[in-house]
């Protein structure tokens, strides 16, 4: 170990003569080795020490001391630990400190042992003591899981052949229980507590507030409440935001076919499907190339912490319930399943096998991290359900919370899923998403090619019914919330076909030469799209294309009106905003159609004109355009793409090496730049409700759903958030304890 840690020596080149020896000795365990054995051991390491570094084992304890302490100071700066502070955004000049304290062994002999312990179950909450320890052991064999270890004691217990710490020392297993009540009452909230026993004696090496899944947090915090440990604010406030993803998303069918492959422990809840790789390395690059992938190791270290972030999911051969994979993949939010002792690794051959069945680098298995089963292929999932102690504390959530949840969606099934989640509207509906739909591609390919306004009225026509179905949907689901859509944004180029198969295609549907419609794409061609002819630009250029979507959306909402009697509360957006005649001209085209299409129904129902906030002058002269604007909607996406002049789809090529090098604290795209871009938002509200007092204010970017952007919306006195369905929940949370904090 200190060769590994304070020399740099990498662990197998040491670890492999402690495995040669227990085999040329016939034994599986350390423990089985004599004293004489050990001895030739440390003879040899010492040898091998001197092969690797050129210089002697150093014997003194002095200079071991010193060289242990320098060790922890320069392991601020490993891989694993700027890996850890990226993964919880902890600042790089925060420092380290050391601890100097007496040891005492747990591997003196079977009157020894040695353990870690949890208050409550870390994956489940349940309330009962949960743990593993190891006779004749040190610490660093439970967690290494280099040896199976025993459960602490007989609750839940499922091996018989493992006595446990209960069984075997039970006074000590009895002070341990008194001491754990007694830490938890004194820390209110769920601990993991680490300790020997040496000779008989008990000993506490620390206690620190245990990492648990998403799960467990819920139920510990509701449970506490009960308990009267905690109050409901506390709860709430205990609650980590970016973990809610491991709850929110889908979990295994449990109708689905499946074919049991292995059985491990059931170490980090959740489903994870993806292909086996056998190193953090293949993990990490992998995912850079968006593919799903599982972390396959006889046992995770943590230089492996960069791939169990990129993995979907995590299997081991070798640990507990307390190993590093299990504790690590718990506070990650990653499904691990962990000790999955039927699986031989060869990592040379890139391969594990259980018994006969050989899986291969890069075949897909399937991991459930709540049962700790491995099954062969991808296996479908089902959505979750808000219940129980979740559905609880999301009450709890929506009694503090300020700021407003609405969701950005463009389907009916995204509605209703995220109104399941809580959401009380729809901040962004992009209408462009429905023109992709095959069954419309080819009209509204040929209402951006005519050369007339005949022709585009002619496709546009073709589009009108089905742009109506669309908002039916998303009207029906969302009845009774507002539903803020926005009006064609992209550039047209976007939508056309690019090979010459699709154009002969289109060509031909359209009754005109190929060279023609070839001559056509090629003038809407643009050098830089994303600041060119789209959002209003369009609108102001083609008002017809506006027009037909304006009479698609109050079509639908007064015919749901005025034949289900369902109250409809459309908001009409107008993208991409820069000066403020621009929205006075759309305006106008819009509520004439708004006020024609409700005279022909024969209805009258409350709508709103308002715009998108995502070009710096917008917000710079936010005053003027309030004069028109009856909502401002900041689409913070394109706001930061703006105001730094970064494209968004490009920058990522540089954005890491801007991180690595700290001009950058994190991705702006994806954690709101508060000094800039957050000045612009807090300005351009400032100045809109300085000329409209009642101005409802919002944001729609991503960064609606990213807990330190949206305590930032709380600050700045936005109405609401707005973020993609599953982040809903996040975002209430997160606002909740907005209000909390303040």
């Amino acid at each position: 170990m200190y060769g590994n840690v304070v020399m740099g020596i990498e662990g197998e080149k040491l670890e492999e003569l402690l495995e040669r020896l227990k085999e040329a000795r016939g034994v599986q365990l350390d423990t089985e080795l004599s004293a004489a054995d050990l001895k030739e051991l440390v003879g040899q390491l010492k040898a091998r020490v001197k092969e690797l570094t050129g210089s002697e084992f150093p014997d003194d304890p002095q200079q071991q001391l010193w060289g242990a302490i320098g060790a922890v100071f320069s392991s601020w700066n490993n891989q694993r630990a700027i890996t850890y502070r990226k993964l919880n955004n902890i600042p790089d000049h925060w420092g380290t400190a050391v601890n100097v304290q007496a040891m005492v062994f747990g591997n003196m002999g079977d009157d020894c042992a040695t353990g870690v312990a949890f208050t409550r179950d870390p994956s489940t909450g349940e309330n009962y003591f949960f743990g593993e320890f190891l006779v004749n052991a040190q610490g660093e064999d439970v967690v290494a899981g280099i040896r199976t270890p025993q459960p602490i004691n007989n609750i839940g217990k499922t091996d018989d052949s493992l006595p446990s710490l209960e069984d075997i020392m039970p006074e000590v297993y009895q002070q341990l229980v008194e001491v754990y009540k007694k830490l938890e009452r004194h820390y209110r909230d769920m601990q993991d507590i680490e300790f020997t026993i040496e000779k008989g004696k008990l000993w506490l090496l620390q206690t620190r507030t245990g990492k648990r899944t998403t799960k467990a947090a819920i139920k510990i915090a509701v449970d506490m409440v009960k308990e009267g440990l905690i109050d409901k604010k506390e709860a709430v406030l205990r609650l980590d935001p970016g973990q809610l993803d491991q709850v929110l998303h889908p979990m295994l069918d449990p109708q689905a076919p499946r074919t049991l492959l292995a059985k491990g422990l059931p170490a980090s809840p959740g489903a994870a499907s993806g292909g086996v790789v056998f190193s953090a390395d293949e993990a990490e690059a992998a995912a850079e190339n968006g593919q799903q992938v599982i972390l396959v190791r006889i046992e995770t270290s943590p230089e492996d912490i960069h791939g169990m972030h990129a993995a979907a999911g995590i299997l081991t051969a070798r640990g507990g319930m307390t190993s590093h994979a299990a504790v690590v993949a718990r506070g990650m939010g990653k499904c691990c399943v962990a000790g999955c002792g039927e699986i031989a690794i060869d990592y040379e051959q890139q391969l594990f096998k259980v018994g006969d069945q050989v899986v291969r680098k890069g075949e897909v298995i399937t991991l459930d991290g709540s049962t700790g089963e491995v099954f062969l292929g991808k296996i479908p999932t089902i959505e979750p359900a808000l219940t129980g102690e979740f559905g609880e504390i999301m009450q709890w959530v929506d009694e503090f919370r300020r700021l407003k949840v609405r969701t950005n969606a463009d389907t009916p099934h995204d509605s209703t899923v995220a109104r399941n989640f809580g959401a009380e509207g729809i901040g962004l509906c992009r209408t462009e998403h429905m023109f992709f739909e095959e069954d419309r591609i080819m009209a509204v390919r040929e209402m951006i090619l005519a050369t007339d306004l005949e022709g585009r009225r002619k496709a546009l026509a073709k589009i009108l019914p089905m742009q109506k179905k669309d908002f039916l949907g998303i009207f029906t689901a969302m009845k009774d919330l507002p539903v803020t859509i926005r009006l064609l944004d992209p550039p047209l180029h976007e939508f056309l076909p690019h090979t010459d198969e699709e154009l002969s295609e289109l060509a031909e549907s359209m009754g005109v030469s190929l060279a023609a419609l070839k001559e056509r794409t090629a003038s809407l061609h643009e050098f830089n799209p994303m600041l060119g002819h789209r959002g209003c630009r369009l609108g102001i250029s083609y008002p017809e294309i506006y027009e037909m979507q304006v009479q698609a959306i109050m079509e639908a909402a007064c015919e749901l009106v005025k034949e289900q009697g369902l109250n409809i509360i459309p908001e009409i957006m107008v993208p991409l905003v820069a000066d403020v005649k621009e929205l006075q001209i759309l305006k106008e085209k819009i509520i004439a159609v708004c006020e024609r299409t409700m005279a022909a129904y024969g209805v009258k129902l409350e709508y709103l004109i308002g715009t998108m906030i995502e070009l710096p002058r917008a917000a710079l002269t936010a005053d003027k355009i309030a004069a028109e604007a009856e909502f401002f909607s900041f689409g913070t996406n394109d706001l930061t793409q703006t105001t730094y002049g970064l494209s968004r789809d490009d920058a990522g090529k540089f954005l890491n090496t801007y991180l690595e090098q700290g001009i950058f604290a994190r991705d702006p795209f994806v954690s709101i730049d508060i000094d800039g871009v957050g000045a612009l938002v807090e300005m351009g509200v400032t100045k809109g409700r300085q000329t409209r007092p009642g101005l409802k204010v919002g944001i729609c970017g991503e960064h609606g759903g990213e807990p330190a952007s949206v305590e930032f919306c709380h600050r700045a006195g936005l109405d609401y958030v707005s973020c993609s369905p599953y982040r809903v929940p996040i975002a209430r949370l997160a606002a909740a304890q907005a209000a909390l904090k303040e």
